[in-house]
């Protein structure tokens, strides 16, 4: 794993960071523990079982937004929607639904409790369930069904969720997919760990070039992902630099508009060969029309003369669907790196309190109240 020595450090006017770097690089040594606690709680709470027929509904709020997609998108009967918009537009959501699986790193969120009570008022026949990364926050006390706590080290003390986002994709995918995720988790806990230095070092490389934007492109069912590699650079920068995500094939119908010569382009080509095809012909259509610093996250032997620079893949030839924890660690380092290199401390890159660790300034209003 990487030497926390081993990173470079740049002055900065908001104090060291303590907490961020050691939460990214920890990651490969807590997904197996992770995967231990789900099939644990997964077998004394029979789920198996409950969730075999239901139609399942994955839910969260931002970054856990972004973790109940990727959850979503390796379950066959499952659908996400973030907390934030399922407040708003409940009735909509739960028709053929059985199960609720809320995924939080505090669940201290307001919504998070909330959208269990709404549920419960709508629908109490529908089984409500949570995976979280603190035992003590609200959401474990509002009456679930049942619930799996992650290791207390999945708690990122940052501001920005790291560990945490990994882990709660991971351990909803162990739901999902639990025949896959067990041998996936022990490869690619090994290949993390060892790619880690080689990794930073190019994520450090690449957060030096960056000139003012950034375009994130993944395909289906990586698109938890590219949401969550872009929101890691806005949180850590304070939207110092700007960010589109974006499918490859979406990339031509407007968005690419957004990309100038020196525009960092990151891509996560597919383990799909159909998929490929279409992202590679987008590739070479940016570098025909030279546009782009083209970074992909990629094996360096199969891809090294289409990109510019190449962050190793931990898991280049897994099934789409079980990539995001995996190779999420890129966009994180290079957040990382972006933010110590502009002088902000990626502990908590909005001193100004813009933004928080846990939201706040949400007031919870029952269907039939309206706003004062």
């Amino acid at each position: 794993m990487a030497e926390l020595s081993s990173v470079h450090v740049e002055n900065n006017t908001h104090g060291t960071p303590i907490y961020t770097l050691p939460e990214i690089l920890r990651q490969p040594l807590l997904w197996p523990t992770t995967l231990e606690r789900v099939l644990l709680a997964s077998e004394i709470l029979q789920l198996p079982a409950k969730l075999r027929n239901a139609g399942i509904l994955v839910t969260g709020a931002g970054t856990s937004a972004y973790a109940a997609s990727a959850v979503a998108a390796a379950w066959h009967n499952a659908s996400a929607i973030p907390t934030t918009d399922f407040l708003l537009d409940s009735n909509r959501h739960l028709e053929n639904v059985g199960a609720v699986i809320s995924l939080a790193r505090s669940g201290n969120s307001p919504e998070s409790a909330a959208v269990v009570e709404r549920i419960r008022g709508m629908r109490p026949d529908i089984l409500q369930f949570a995976i979280v990364c603190n035992e003590d926050g609200a959401l474990s006390h509002s009456g679930l069904d049942g619930l799996i706590v992650l290791d207390p080290r999945t708690n990122d003390q940052s501001l920005v969720m790291t560990s945490a986002f990994s882990n709660l994709v991971l351990a909803g995918l162990a739901l999902a997919q639990p025949d896959s995720v067990p041998a996936a988790v022990e490869a690619f806990s090994k290949r993390a760990a060892a790619l880690l230095p080689e990794i930073d070092r190019v994520c450090r490389l690449v957060a030096d070039r960056v000139r003012d934007r950034i375009v994130i492109l993944s395909s289906p069912p990586l698109l938890g992902w590219g949401r969550e590699a872009g929101l890691k650079t806005l949180e850590m920068t304070a939207g110092g630099f700007p960010v589109v995500t974006e499918t490859y094939l979406g990339l031509r119908h407007g968005p690419m508009s957004f990309v100038k010569r020196d525009t960092l382009v990151m891509c996560l080509p597919s383990s799909d060969p159909v998929r490929r095809r279409y992202e590679v012909d987008l590739i070479y259509e940016l570098r025909a029309k030279k546009i782009g610093y083209l970074v992909g996250i990629a094996d360096p032997h199969e891809f090294g003369d289409l990109f510019d620079e190449v962050i190793p893949s931990i898991a280049p030839e897994a099934d789409d669907a079980l990539r995001t924890p995996f190779e999420i660690l890129g966009p994180q380092l290079l957040g990382y790196h972006l933010s110590l290199r502009i002088g902000l401390n990626p502990d908590n890159p909005s001193p100004d309190g813009v933004i928080n660790r846990v939201v706040q300034g949400v007031k919870i209003y029952h269907e039939a109240s309206s706003a004062r």
